[in-house]
Order: structure tokens, then C-alpha cells, then sequence
């Protein structure tokens, strides 16, 4: 099994904004006082560079323009609501706000299958959303393909029993814990798990001070080093820079980089930033605007591509 992949879906916006239905327990976004149609074209640019900068080393990088049509203010996050497995299973996933739930698009499959990749099977936990239950995706979900492992930390988006089914289909062993963040004095529960912490080939990025049960942290660093990951740690300050979230990826010949936005990067220290280079190379690029106005990163802006490819 296969940890990184060379080849990514991403969604172009066309109506990104600060949406209002996730900030209700997104504690990274902030409202920026521009106007939405500004805020979308500074998106659109942030988007566009970052695409350009993958391709420029040679990762694949599918791009699908959202629909004008849809309200999808968050539209650039697919990794939230789809993944894509080696064995060519596909899994679609029950999502917190009604306005992210027409994202899901079967036109979106039939582009990658032009590219030339197998869908075999579409494993849909949807209907959960009719009882409230959520899993979004690897925002919810940080698996370690290679070892079968699934880390989640448990919130209002990833609901423990749909996450151990999760883990009964895929064939992953789940390990399940909490991480908190502090909102105005309050330990309140992270809403996604790529948020902090990020698994890579040999290394994993983690924020044990998210962690507040000292036995569910033990279990965590456990799973990790008795899977020979060298472990990097990051604050809660590297958190709220979106230091947790990225994702290592490879070019067409096989050379690795973790990418991240400019603000992770700007927030890693030499040291760290030393540790990550004994693996791979950094790549980032600035993502301030969807960063800001969309509480999420470079890992959330990234669904990798595992499916077989066709004769």
C-alpha cells in the first residue's frame, strides 16, 4: 500500500466566502471585511498559484471548476466529503453543513475516470446525515494507508461509531481520541483531525498539547513509533498557523515534498523545519485569503488520487 500519491483532485471556486454555517464550530475562520465577490477572486489567485506550484514539480493535479450554479462556499475543501483508495473503492462522506453537501458530484468522478482511473466501487455513508451522524473525510480522518491505521479525534464532525465502521469497510485499525483547542478560555474539541496532525511515508506531524488525556495521547505516540514514524511535534500557535495541516505528496519520478501553506511554513522553526528535510522537501505557497475566511489549509485544499489506472 502506498502512503503519498503523485496525483490530486481540486476544486476551483467560484463563490468562496466565509461560510457561515461551518464557523459554528470552525474556530479558525475569521471574517475578512471585503466583499464576497473580492474575496472569491483572491481565492481564485491563491488557488490558481498553488496549482501551478504542484505542477511545477511535477505532481498531477486535477482541477474541477465548482458549479456557478451551487452555493458551495466551500467547495475548495473536497478532501471533506470523498476519498479515493488503491483497491478503486471510492468512499463519500456525511457532511456537518447543508450547504457542503451538493459538492458531492458525480460529474467529479466521471472527469477522473477520463484520466484515465478506475472507480470500482462507491462505498456512500450519506444517509447518516439524516440522523445528524458525521465523518468528513480525511479532514476527520488522517490514515496511515501504509499500516492500516485510522486517527480521528472525535467532534461534532466525526462521529465515533460511523468512524469504526469506516475502519470495518476500509480494513483499518481505528485509533480514536479527542484534541481540544482553547476559544476564549475554553477547551473546545478541534473540528477536524488534519487540522493537527499530518502522516506522511516516515515522519508524522503531530500537536500532543491538542491531546488533553494523557492515556489517549500515550496510545497516539504509540501507534505512531511502534510504526517506525518519526514523530514532529508542533504548538498550538504552529495549530491556529495551519502548521498541522499538510500533506506530503511525490512527482511523476518519485521525488517527495510536504507541502503546506505560507503561513505553516512561516511558523515552523529551523529545528522542525531540519526534521521534515531529512524526509523530503517543503513546498508552499501563500493561501492567506482561503486560509482566513475558510478555516482551512493546503491539506483540506488536496484529495489524493489512489484509484487503479485502466489498461
Amino acid at each position: 500500500m502506498q502512503q503519498i500519491t503523485n496525483t490530486i483532485l481540486m476544486v476551483r471556486p467560484v463563490k468562496f466566502r466565509m461560510n457561515e454555517q461551518t464557523a459554528v464550530n470552525n474556530y479558525f475562520q475569521e471574517d475578512l471585511k471585503l466583499k464576497n465577490n473580492e474575496i472569491n477572486n483572491k481565492a481564485q489567485q491563491e488557488f490558481d498559484a498553488f496549482v501551478l506550484k504542484l505542477r511545477s514539480v511535477g505532481v498531477t493535479v486535477i482541477v474541477v471548476q465548482d458549479l456557478e450554479s451551487q452555493d458551495t462556499p466551500d467547495s475548495i475543501f473536497p478532501n471533506n466529503w470523498v476519498s479515493f483508495h488503491e483497491n478503486g473503492d471510492v468512499a463519500i462522506y456525511p457532511m456537518f453543513a447543508e450547504n457542503r453537501r451538493p459538492e458531492r458530484r458525480e460529474d467529479i468522478f466521471e472527469e477522473i475516470e477520463n484520466h484515465g482511473y478506475l472507480i470500482n466501487n462507491i462505498v456512500d455513508y450519506t444517509t447518516a446525515e439524516e440522523e445528524n451522524i458525521f465523518l468528513e473525510g480525511t479532514g476527520s480522518l488522517a490514515l496511515d494507508r501504509k499500516n492500516r491505521k485510522a486517527y480521528c479525534a472525535l467532534s461534532p464532525r466525526a462521529d465515533e461509531e460511523l468512524m469504526i465502521e469506516f475502519c470495518e469497510d476500509f480494513e483499518y485499525t481505528p485509533v480514536i481520541f479527542t484534541a481540544y483547542q482553547t476559544v476564549k478560555n475554553e477547551r473546545l474539541p478541534i473540528y477536524h483531525t488534519n487540522v493537527m496532525m499530518c502522516l506522511a511515508e516516515t515522519f508524522a506531524i503531530i500537536c500532543l498539547d491538542c491531546i488533553d488525556d494523557k492515556k489517549e495521547r500515550k496510545n497516539v505516540l504509540k501507534h505512531l513509533k511502534e510504526d517506525g514514524l518519526e514523530v514532529i511535534t508542533i504548538s498550538e500557535d504552529q495549530v491556529a498557523q495551519f502548521a498541522g495541516n499538510m500533506l506530503q505528496v511525490k512527482s511523476s519520478d518519485e521525488k517527495r515534498f510536504l507541502v503546506m501553506s505560507e503561513a505553516a511554513h512561516k511558523s515552523l522553526t529551523s529545528d522542525q523545519i531540519t526534521k521534515i528535510n531529512r524526509h523530503c522537501d517543503i513546498l508552499s505557497s501563500p493561501i492567506d485569503t482561503i486560509e482566513t475566511c475558510g478555516g482551512g489549509s493546503a491539506r483540506c485544499m488536496m484529495a489524493e488520487v489512489f484509484l487503479p489506472k485502466g489498461d
